[in-house]
């Protein structure tokens, strides 16, 4: 199995804050795995980001201008 980012124990609480009274281990597991995703698809695009603006650096402008174009909130 492949070793993630996140730790299991923060997935918990994330449900169990939604409003979740109890929460299985599959379902934290499964909002890990996708969050994940998110996570490296984001960054992948705010790495482009500041490389386009010839910038080693990745900056937070690079990461909220990135999540705005991944999500459609």
């Amino acid at each position: 199995m492949k070793s993630s980012e996140f730790g299991l124990s923060a997935m918990y609480r994330i449900l169990k804050k939604s409003g979740a009274q109890r929460v299985s281990d599959e379902s934290a597991d499964e909002l890990r795995r996708i969050l994940e995703e998110i996570a490296v698809t984001i960054a992948k695009s705010a790495v482009e980001m500041s490389n386009h603006a010839s910038r080693k650096t990745v900056k937070a402008e690079d990461v909220k201008l990135a999540s705005k174009l991944f999500t459609k909130f």
